[in-house]
């Protein structure tokens, strides 16, 4: 097998400085011997391996173009790991991708100097509650979670004072059970009033009074994630926790846009793991006397999830690029979620079935690879809600309401 070209078969890894490829090999190393030996284990008991975050922290992956490396970089760190476990992937991108972005983007300097350095090295880990339970696709104008500014001294609203309430709930939140933090979406119930832009974003500390958390239960898809649902009721969060650099919901878009792009890597990442499935067990299993990989049949289906890995690791390099310059726009980070995700549902059904009975238990890793693969057709927006908001951009015509 070490003879044969890999999944990345138009060598876009090539396009990485050398620094960058070293460190790609060595986070390689750390998949192959600290994750994929145990992550159907854990998938299987719907358990988060909490004992491997220092060895994480210590590649020093956190938000990479924070730290110099190219955007295509950092989308292959996330393809990789994808590859070898959605969920580790995942809990990463909601991590560092969401909540550490967000102290680097909107955090202020006081809230940087605390809790920056030990979110970046996984001291403290943090989660982004934003959907609720009647909100997902239209919770930019639904969102009922609300927050009222009062004086902490009295208990009353004061459009001036130094803390604010919390009422709401939210839920499908990842790392949600055991985050040291979550920064909450709101709306300001006063703006609200006003019709003006309401959506306020806060940094709760999840010990605090009021706080409610508990696991969503009999999930078939990213069962190491522990996604949460999060009751608030009364929660006072202090001025100094709210993102002073959110004003509106509009302000989050920076955020959803990089997240988004990060779920097209990772369905990127679940192709090439589903290559890599398929083709080992192709090559290695036998029936009517010779390898599976010797009849015409199972060559096309390997044929097909390699082209649809090879475009959509294609689409995704393109906007990295654009996100290199700086002119990655919604529509086009749409477009590339919409279309990656289409070719990951039809790679891991074919890899799915290329294994026959075998591919629908998890010790053979296909039917996890393709179990994970429904929960990154539906988060960061649905296809249909991408596909809508590409429609909007070539049309002049929203059709989504």
């Amino acid at each position: 097998m070490n003879d044969l070209p890999t999944a990345d078969f138009f060598a876009f890894e090539s396009l990485l400085s050398s620094k960058e490829q070293a460190k790609l090999a060595e986070l390689r190393e750390f998949l192959a011997t600290e994750i994929a030996p145990y992550a159907s284990d854990w998938w299987n008991r719907a358990e988060f391996p909490a004992h491997i975050l220092p060895r994480l922290a210590a590649l020093e992956l956190s938000t990479p173009a924070q730290r110099g490396y190219s955007n295509l970089f950092a989308g292959l760190v996330i393809a990789e790991m994808t590859r070898v476990d959605t969920s580790i992937a995942t809990f990463f991108l909601v991590h560092h991708d969401l909540f550490v972005e967000s102290l680097y983007g909107f955090g202020s300097a006081g809230q940087k100097e605390r809790l920056l350095a030990d979110a970046s090295s996984l001291r403290i880990t943090g989660a982004f509650a934003l959907t609720e339970p009647g909100h997902g696709s239209d919770v930019a104008g639904g969102m009922e979670t609300s927050a009222r500014r009062i004086s902490s001294a009295t208990g009353e609203p004061d459009d001036d004072g130094d803390a604010w309430v919390l009422n709401g709930a939210k839920r499908w939140i990842g790392n949600g059970t055991f985050c040291d933090y979550m920064l909450v979406w709101a709306r300001d119930e006063a703006v609200a009033a006003n019709g003006q832009g309401a959506v306020r974003g806060f940094i709760v500390d999840a010990s605090l009074p009021g706080v409610s958390r508990s696991r969503i239960e009999n999930k078939i898809a990213l069962r190491t994630v522990q996604n949460a649902d999060i009751v608030l009721r009364d929660v006072q969060v202090a001025e100094a926790d709210r993102f002073a650099g959110i004003s509106s919901f509009e302000d989050t878009n920076q955020l959803l846009r990089g997240s988004r792009i990060m779920v097209g890597w990772q369905a990127v990442g679940q192709q090439l793991a589903a290559f890599d499935v398929a083709r080992q067990y192709a090559v290695e299993r036998h029936q009517f006397g010779r390898p599976l990989a010797k009849f015409q049949l199972i060559q096309q289906q390997l044929v097909t999830m390699l082209g649809n890995a090879v475009a959509s690791m294609a689409m995704m390099a393109r906007i990295a690029q654009l996100q290199d310059d700086g002119v990655a726009d919604m529509p086009q980070v749409a477009l590339a979620k919409s279309y990656t995700s289409a070719r990951m549902r039809e790679t891991v059904a074919l890899g799915r079935s290329l294994l026959g009975g075998n591919g629908i238990v998890t010790d053979y890793r296909m039917a996890k690879i393709f179990a994970d693969a429904e929960a990154i057709y539906t988060y960061e927006g649905s296809f249909e809600i991408n596909t809508l908001i590409v429609g909007r951009a070539v049309t002049g015509v929203s059709a989504i309401v």
